[in-house]
């Protein structure tokens, strides 16, 4: 067998390994980049199931429009109604850049979780019609790390509102 070949293999055999790393200390934010790039290709792609399970079972969401809701579930349900649920009508979210920051949360000197905050653009793609930057909004999110994989477990939304 060629080198290039077993190189090859070998990459496709550790990838799925390498992407369920467990997140350390020393890897906290890297990890915690990935998984919310991840989180967010997942949303904008409408892979609601995947992104469903990247929430913990818990989840609590605060919408300074919406509401509040709770539970991984309800947050699957609507998020297949109100966002991916419409055919002809799609939303696009992306950070707005140098905005977002990430902090750990540690307990005896041991990374537990994480804060994500910044802020984000949302656009608008209407079947036939070119994509459209719509609003803009803060957020906060708190990631806990369970079995050694990050999940949101807290959602803030606010400040929503028209492009500046």
């Amino acid at each position: 067998m060629k080198p290039a070949l077993i190189a090859a293999l070998l990459a496709t055999l550790v990838a799925p390994v390498t992407a369920a790393a467990q997140v350390t200390n020393e890897n906290w934010e890297a990890s915690l980049r990935q998984f919310d790039s991840a989180y967010w290709k997942a949303f904008n792609d409408c892979e609601v199931q995947k992104m469903t399970m990247m929430n913990s079972e818990d989840l609590e969401f605060y919408h300074d429009i919406g509401g509040k809701m709770r539970g991984r579930q309800a947050f699957a349900e609507a998020t297949n109604r109100n966002i991916c649920g419409k055919p002809d009508w799609r939303l696009r979210r992306q950070d707005v850049p140098g905005t977002v920051q990430f902090y750990p949360l540690k307990s005896n000197g041991a990374v537990y979780g994480a804060v994500i905050v910044g802020e984000h653009y949302f656009y608008h793609l209407n079947k036939g019609q070119p994509e459209r930057l719509e609003g803009r909004a803060r957020f906060a999110h708190t990631l806990l790390i369970k079995n050694g994989q990050w999940q949101v477990a807290r959602v803030l939304s606010f400040d929503h509102g028209p492009v500046k």
